[in-house]
């Protein structure tokens, strides 16, 4: 990314709040104890944490360790194999459920939560309500799933508002399509239950009266990643039904468009676009949950697979949101770079996910096979959208940094951890546990290790160690597990305080690659720089080797940031015992660099 470029981009990202974290926790299992974390374990065998976990000292350990947003994860009240029928809830089937907790993807009631996270069934909403305030006290902001690309097999709110009505209630099952229908059928063929493979059976195995093969659905409805057949298969999304979005089977559009270059106009008039057109039933389900929502004061969504779900409705939805809360932060997975612009610009999504472009680059530099050399080309390539691109290292669909599969060592994720917090004004994510080098080693069921299971019941065991009886102070950590959480807690820290990350960059890796002895693509450079600070940034990706050298910063940047030919003093971030000095001569900056194995620096300039 050329200076020129930055120059110009200047103003707009100096007006910019400062950068965000968000600390992603799968809310039934970060307060539970239980380390009984038996496979395929009930809730009683188990354990499950509540809302009522979330207290005041929790939250504000969380907000302590560098957090402005938190996600809550699992909340919308999903398909769960705990009979709660005396609550007035229907009870789910294991043939249609996958895990004995259920995934936190197949949303059953939009309109209230996870019976398993309250202490009183009867309040949970109540309770869920309390959370929201508690967590604002703490200085937080609340984040939670909606997913609008498909529901529960099962959908069926037992808690609709006055005017609202289920999935499917008014739809034409008599036909495989029509515009206003909320799924998609098969006319005159029942759904099946998916041919179990390799073993397997709901619930391992388990004798349970409604684990008999069926499922009463008839006419099918397809299936939410898109399968057609009355029958999916095991692997498809079987525990889900794909919503319809006025989009028929052969692909035609039954919704306006948004014009040419509207895709540069603000959220306000996107809305004022949709209030004269008459649009799909789904799409006015989806806007008045999250509208139900907001009225609760969640802050913001985290909208999953978003790229199955037509752009335009993302237009409506999101500008819908804006009007009732400006600030509100939409955060989506969206997969495909050729899309990242639409569903920002046309979409109004304030953040996707950055996985198929740094994630992954930045993991195979991790495990030892990829070059460092990778990562300023992805800045480059998304200079125009880099603060809309979340950095992340860890969520619930990725496998722990620990764990074997991934890196084998929490320490390998310090300098990826810096750089993806450091290397542009995006927000920056943590996944609870990633802090404590969480491997997520048990088999608890459904779920896979190398990743926290969100299917199962059980438990996290460095969290347990931390949460310390409900201490929240992590008085049964391990030494490296406190090591660890305090290298995070001051560099996210770090982060939200610093004008430079909330302004501009630029490379250096490639000049030193080209002009600087010792330095080689296990390690990364670049700066960072406001009008206030100024920071240069590396990191060694090598476990084994250390690496001394003299860093070059090229004439362009001393320029910038208006350096004379003298000495000035660097001072590290990151540990206050390491220093060094920046020596200007004929426009040239040079700094003596001894860098530890998988250690990183954050110098900043004083002048």
């Amino acid at each position: 990314m050329d200076i020129e470029h930055q120059q110009t981009v200047n103003e707009a990202k100096q007006s910019m709040k400062k950068k965000e974290v968000v600390y992603q926790v799968f809310t039934r299992l970060f307060g539970n104890t239980n380390t009984t974390n038996k496979p395929w374990g009930t809730l009683e065998e188990n354990g499950v944490g509540k809302f009522s976990d979330f207290t005041d000292k929790a939250l504000k350990e969380i907000k302590d360790l560098g957090v402005t947003h938190i996600w809550y994860t699992g909340v919308p009240h999903h398909d769960v194999i705990t009979d709660y029928t005396q609550y007035g809830i229907s009870n789910d089937d294991p043939d249609i459920v996958k895990g004995r907790a259920g995934s936190p993807y197949a949303v059953k009631d939009y309109y209230n939560v996870n019976p398993d996270l309250a202490d009183n069934v009867d309040n949970r909403l109540e309770e869920f309500e309390a959370l929201i305030a508690r967590s604002h006290n703490a200085g937080l902001k609340v984040i939670i799933d909606i997913v609008p690309n498909h529901v529960a097999r099962n959908y069926q709110s037992a808690s609709n508002p006055e005017g609202a009505s289920d999935f499917g209630a008014e739809d034409d099952t008599t036909v495989a399509y029509a515009v206003n229908n909320n799924f998609y059928y098969n006319p005159g063929e029942a759904f099946k239950v998916p041919e179990w493979k390799n073993g397997y059976q709901p619930l391992g195995g388990e004798h349970h009266p409604m684990a008999d093969g069926k499922f009463e659905e008839n006419p099918a409805k397809w299936t939410g990643n898109g399968s057609r057949a009355s029958q999916p298969d095991m692997y498809d999304w079987y525990e889900t039904v794909k919503v319809n979005y006025g989009v028929s089977p052969d692909g035609h559009k039954d919704f306006d468009e948004l014009p040419d270059g509207f895709d540069n106009e603000d959220y306000k008039a996107h809305f004022e676009f949709w209030k004269a057109k008459t649009v799909p039933s789904s799409w006015k389900k989806f806007k008045d949950i999250a509208l139900y929502w907001t009225a609760k004061g969640v802050d913001g969504f985290r909208y999953d697979m978003a790229e199955m779900v037509p752009v335009e409705f993302w237009s409506y939805m999101n500008s819908h949101i804006k009007m009732k809360n400006s600030d509100a932060f939409l955060l989506a997975e969206v997969y495909n770079p050729s899309l990242y612009r639409d569903y920002i610009k046309k979409g109004k999504m304030d953040y996707l996910y950055d996985k198929v472009q740094l994630y992954d680059t930045i993991k195979h530099v991790m495990q030892g096979h990829g070059k460092t050399d990778n990562i300023p080309p992805i800045q480059d390539d998304l200079k125009d959208i880099e603060h809309h691109m979340l950095h992340f290292l860890e969520n619930h669909d990725e496998q722990r940094i620990a764990s074997p599969d991934f890196a084998g060592s929490a320490e390998k994720g310090k300098p990826a951890m810096v750089v993806s917090a450091t290397i542009s004004t995006s927000p920056t994510m943590v996944y609870f546990g990633q802090e404590f080098g969480e491997p997520g080693a048990e088999d608890l069921g459904f779920g896979d290790p190398t990743r926290t299971s969100i299917f199962d019941y059980g438990s996290v065991p460095s969290l347990v160690r931390w949460v310390n009886n409900k201490q929240f102070d992590g008085g049964q950590s391990t030494t490296e597990e406190k090591e660890l959480r305090e290298f995070y807690k001051r560099l996210l820290n770090f982060t939200i305080q610093s004008s430079a990350l909330a302004g501009n960059y630029q490379d250096i890796h490639h000049y030193n690659r080209e002009n600087t002895p010792n330095y080689d693509d296990k390690v990364l450079s670049f700066v960072r720089w406001s009008d206030k600070e100024h920071l240069i940034i590396m990191s060694n990706f090598d476990a084994e080797n250390g690496r001394d050298f003299e860093l070059k910063i090229p004439e362009g940047i001393t320029e910038t940031w208006e350096l004379n030919n003298q000495s000035y003093e660097l001072s590290d971030q990151l540990n206050d015992s390491y220093s060094t000095e920046l020596t200007v001569a004929n426009g040239e900056g040079l700094a003596k660099i001894s860098l530890k194995p998988l250690q990183s620096l954050i110098l900043k300039l004083k002048k």
